[in-house]
């Protein structure tokens, strides 16, 4: 059989897993789980590769170990290893879907498509095992946690979310090239989108908690007043933007929540409020961070109370220009060149992936999933999000002609 017949051949069975990646796919969506809360999940993601003959190492992550590493070991010879990666876990949304596989559990929804992102490459897994005499060198397949947001560690206290959890646990060792998919639904299904370097900003998150000294409001020079640093910052953090970041780059600050008191003729002892800030360069991050620290610091000095920041820190998606010369010729070589597209401006939503591209050269993509005629067309992270499911078939071969184009190089 010719190199050409039987690469035809994997692309149909990979075709033909279909309905068996639609089932997993569905059962992932009814059964959503929350950042490192992937018990279920991580459990049926490494079974099913053990029973495909794939090694296993269960509970990755060298602070919460909940994190999945599939190795196959190809028998067609030498070569480098390449790093496939899926994220797993949902988000705090409430479902609105009047489907058959709506989330069963109230509050929590696969609204990323990350329940998409795990059943494409399982199907690429199960492809690539049958086929592991055509596969050079080592194929690692990752399916990580907490990609959606941090928690603090348990061993020192770090916001840490999935990606830089199971790095700290070797998981880009001997690691060549590293590659991930995201589900898009504003590209139609069938189609394929790259940003020619910068794809996604460095998403950071704070948190900072204000403490003073509660009081009566009759007695206002007895008290030190929280509420009133919180105030402050967030509108002085504005004013840091404006002085620290260059204006001629992407960036931007906004604060989500703000809490304190805890009753009206009360002045406040404490406060929270917590924000993200986005940009692209590493020193742009950096300096905005020194800012928020020195700025809290400065505020809680002059009222006479005392502060604590909180900061995950985020890192820029930045493509490997071999690698995404890679990534979209597979793409085109399964949905047809005219199907991939160069995507402008880079998105200034986050994505941790870039923690693995900030170590090793790779590229990550979007593989459309929209259908207008279907009604799927709401964006991620909106309670009536869904993906056509078409989709499954053209990430699976997109790994594997990803996975045999860069082995046999």
């Amino acid at each position: 059989m010719t190199a050409a017949v039987e690469l035809d051949e994997m692309m149909d069975f990979a075709g033909e897993l279909h309905e068996e990646l639609s089932r997993i796919r569905r059962d992932l969506h009814q059964h959503p789980e929350l950042l490192y809360d992937v018990f279920r999940t991580s459990k049926l993601v490494a079974d099913l590769l053990e029973s495909w003959g794939i090694e296993v190492r269960r509970n990755v992550g060298r602070h919460f170990g909940m994190g999945i590493i599939g190795t196959l070991h190809g028998t067609a010879g030498s070569g480098p290893t390449l790093l496939l990666r899926a994220d797993m876990d949902a988000l705090p949304i409430r479902e609105e879907n009047d489907v058959s596989y709506r989330s069963k559990h109230e509050g929590v929804m696969h609204a990323c498509g990350h329940d998409a992102h795990t059943a494409m490459l399982l199907g690429a897994a199960r492809t690539l095992a049958h086929y592991r005499h055509r596969v050079r060198g080592t194929i690692r397949f990752v399916f990580q946690p907490a990609e959606e947001g941090a928690l603090p560690s348990p061993l020192d206290g770090r916001l840490l979310s999935g990606g830089r959890d199971m790095i700290e646990d070797g998981v880009l060792e001997h690691a060549d090239q590293c590659y991930a998919l995201h589900v898009m639904p504003e590209l139609p299904v069938g189609s394929f989108g790259v940003h020619t370097r910068y794809a996604m900003a460095a998403s950071s998150h704070f948190r900072v908690h204000f403490h003073g000294t509660p009081g009566h409001h009759s007695s206002p020079h007895l008290a030190t007043d929280a509420l009133q640093m919180a105030a402050r910052y967030v509108t002085e953090a504005n004013s840091l933007m404006a002085n620290r970041v260059d204006p001629s780059e992407p960036a931007v600050l906004a604060f989500g929540t703000l809490q304190a008191g805890t009753a009206i003729n009360v002045i406040a002892a404490h406060s929270e409020l917590a924000g993200t800030f986005r940009a692209f360069r590493k020193d742009t991050v950096a300096a905005i961070t020194e800012g928020l620290r020195r700025l809290a610091a400065s505020i809680a000095d002059q009222a006479g109370g005392s502060y604590k920041l909180e900061l995950r820190e985020g890192m820029a998606v930045v493509n490997d220009g071999t690698a995404l010369r890679r990534m979209t010729q597979a793409a085109g070589q399964v949905l047809g060149e005219e199907q991939v597209h160069v995507l402008h401006p880079p998105s200034l939503a986050g994505e941790d992936f870039g923690w693995y591209l900030d170590q090793v050269p790779g590229a990550f993509g979007f593989i459309g999933c929209g259908n207008r005629d279907r009604g799927i067309v709401h964006a991620i992270h909106q309670p009536r999000f869904d993906v056509d499911e078409a989709v499954l078939v053209h990430g699976t071969r997109i790994w594997v002609r990803l996975a045999l184009h860069d082995v046999n190089e």
